[in-house]
């Protein structure tokens, strides 16, 4: 077995020890963090359709697995009555198989908002599918979800002291129990033992004491072991190196390499998916100050490599972000950096975009308006308010032409009304996200299991055609409106990257945000 489902093997190989250790787990679930996914950002947005119900589910997925993950749901109307969640493998034989599904709570103050707790037992690619009932019939929404680790928390001191001086007084107390059974045991009240009973009660205790010794030994090599385990995990899961190299003046390579030793033996770029029709999106953004970016993307090399000729770049230094998504439905994105020359390179083509400040330097504060290259404009409908860390929002935007008119030459791009960038001022944080939200549209397809091979498992090199909500087709009326469902992970200076496509130009509009 090789690829990914090497992959998918090596981490099932981890996961029988891991239910053994999930006392340990338990005890780190306490002191859980914020998470990361994408790079840096914490939880799972997916706005779509089950049935005739619009639903705004985000998932707060935990920073340990096996973990409990806390599930919010919207529904745009009041018709619903009940809603379930269930979580279950994105693909293969797991998501056919349907656990009982827990019943998600309705607010007493917000008839219109559910929430639950779902126990993610397994890492990978999981999804958590949303059954509604209510005044229209039955509706189901499947959204991906990747579960994985996110770091390793020590135990407390005090907790800890406690455990050990606990320990010690059981190994201390066994032995003692030990020695007086023998010397003891079977004595009429008020018999003094004998000599020869107290030898043998030492000889008992002296055997007892390096039997617990060896107990206690063997029992921290174990702990030991599952902390090594369970580190690796987590290591495996971290986001990839994207290693570049400048070939012929203008041909950049990309290999990716992963923080863990068997992630670059199990994870092959041959198996990757399409994800809007390309099986990689790469973003080179300009350090420090993010004053420039590239949307492209790379073609896939016979060694699994990727491959792009740039085009014309200003010299300096560059953030890399690539999103690549597997066949089994997880995303990963490889982060680096690169240095470069003046690259003279070839034209934009096809899909492929790019932004320069033209005067806007770092990021200061907030803004709301973005101006675009032929007069027109991108508006944030950002209401009035201060923005808040994990807190979801729907982040709309509204596109104007040079009169200050709703456009009317939208076109869809890449298959969506817009993509969207949520950048970091240090860019620790990176998450591209779509009218869908957060979650790539491989891993949607794959919820749904649409146009899928065996198992549920989508073909690599096939892109279904449907999605779980109303995408717009070449050719079809694109409104002049695209919003993108996000919550900042944590408070700071961001900077979002609007992308629309415009009477067959790709536009990008900028924001900056400061976040409480």
């Amino acid at each position: 077995m090789g690829g990914l489902d090497a992959a998918d093997e090596a981490m099932k190989a981890l996961r029988p020890r891991a239910r053994y250790s999930i006392t340990v787990l338990v005890l780190v679930l306490a002191g859980a963090l914020s998470l990361s996914a994408h790079v840096g950002s914490s939880d799972v947005y997916c706005e779509g359709d089950a049935g005739p119900y619009h639903l705004f589910v985000t998932v707060r997925v935990p920073q340990v697995i096996p973990g409990v993950a806390a599930i919010q749901i919207r529904a745009a109307g009041n018709d619903v009555r009940t809603m379930e969640i269930v979580p279950m493998r994105l693909s293969g034989a797991g998501s056919k198989l349907l656990p009982t599904p827990d019943v998600a709570e309705r607010s007493k103050e917000d008839p219109q908002f559910f929430t639950g707790n779902l126990w993610l037992m397994e890492d990978g690619a999981l999804k958590v599918r949303v059954t509604v009932d209510g005044a229209k019939g039955k509706g189901e929404l499947s959204v991906p979800v990747p579960a994985f680790a996110r770091r390793t928390l020590k135990m407390e001191k005090p907790l800890g002291g406690l455990l050990a001086f606990l320990m010690m007084f059981l190994a201390i107390g066994i032995i003692f129990i030990a020695g007086a059974a023998v010397r003891e045991g079977n004595l009429k009240p008020g018999e003094t033992p004998a000599p020869v009973r107290v030898r043998r009660a030492r000889v008992v205790m002296a055997i007892t004491a390096i039997v617990v010794a060896g107990i206690l030994y063997l029992g921290r090599a174990w702990w030991g072991a599952e902390a090594g385990n369970y580190e690796r995990g987590v290591n495996f899961y971290k986001p990839p190196s994207a290693e570049t190299q400048l070939e012929d003046g203008n041909r950049l390579v990309i290999r990716a390499k992963g923080q863990d030793a068997q992630w670059s033996k199990s994870v092959k770029m041959v198996d990757v998916i399409p994800d809007h029709n390309h099986l990689m999106h790469l973003f080179l953004i300009s350090a420090p100050g993010l004053e420039k970016m590239w949307h492209l993307h790379p073609q896939r090399t016979a060694d699994g490599a990727f491959a792009e000729d740039l085009p014309s770049m200003p010299a300096g230094r560059y953030e890399v972000f690539a999103d690549i998504v597997d066949k089994h439905g997880f995303p990963w994105t490889l982060v680096g950096n690169v240095e470069l020359p003046q690259i003279q390179g070839k034209a934009l083509a096809g899909d492929d975009s790019s932004w320069s400040s033209s005067g806007i330097a770092a990021m200061a504060g907030d803004s709301n308006v973005s101006q675009l290259a032929d007069g027109g404009r991108i508006v944030w409908e950002r209401g009035n308010g201060s923005l808040k860390a994990n807190t979801p929002m729907n982040f709309k935007f509204s596109v104007q032409d040079k009169d200050g008119k709703p456009a009317q030459d939208m076109e869809p791009y890449m298959g969506m009304a817009g993509h969207a960038e949520f950048v970091s001022k240090d860019m620790s944080i990176f998450a591209h996200v779509h009218p869908a939200g957060s979650v790539s549209m491989a891993a949607m397809e794959l919820a749904r299991t649409a146009h899928t091979g065996e198992a549920g498992e989508l073909q690599v090199g096939v892109m279904a055609m449907g999605m779980p909500m109303a995408m717009p087709t070449p050719g079809s009326s694109v409104p002049a409106e695209v919003s993108f469902p996000y919550g900042f992970p944590r408070a700071g200076d961001y900077r979002i990257f609007v992308q629309i496509k415009r009477g067959g130009v790709i536009e990008t509009g900028v924001f900056d945000a400061r976040v409480e």
